[in-house]
């Protein structure tokens, strides 16, 4: 059973990298769009939260991709811990408390990603690779 399922490992890890992609892409939103709803809209570039929002945005739709999926998701990955270090480590030690539970998903996560790669259905699979 094992070994048959093995053989599905790179869709499954595609799967992983898809669903991860699209709900930090929706942090992303709703800064900027307030979509989903939340409130009102951060909007603005110049402060934490629009840096926070364009690499939530941008480097979500590149892992959507599977586009240069490991440099992304190492850096990804960094900017989840300093997230969660800076704006929910403080709140309460507990991650269920602080509300930091999905920044340490995200965080390790990404950090998968930087080690396995993009699995299947991704664009770095198809880029040639040039030495």
């Amino acid at each position: 059973m094992a070994d048959r399922l093995s053989a599905y490992r790179p869709q499954a890890l595609a799967v992983l990298r898809i669903m991860a992609a699209l709900l930090f892409i929706e942090h992303g939103t709703q800064k900027f769009f307030n979509f989903p709803p939340a409130g009102q809209p951060f909007g603005d570039l110049a402060n934490l939260i629009g840096v926070a929002g364009v690499l939530e945005v941008v480097g979500g739709l590149l892992i959507l991709l599977g586009l240069f999926t490991r440099p992304v998701a190492f850096v990804l990955c960094g900017f989840m811990a300093v997230a969660y270090f800076m704006a929910h480590a403080p709140q309460s030690f507990f991650p269920v408390n602080n509300r930091g539970d999905a920044a340490i998903l995200f965080s390790f996560v990404f950090l998968y990603l930087t080690v396995a790669g993009p699995g299947a259905f991704a664009l770095d699979n198809r880029r040639v690779r040039r030495i």
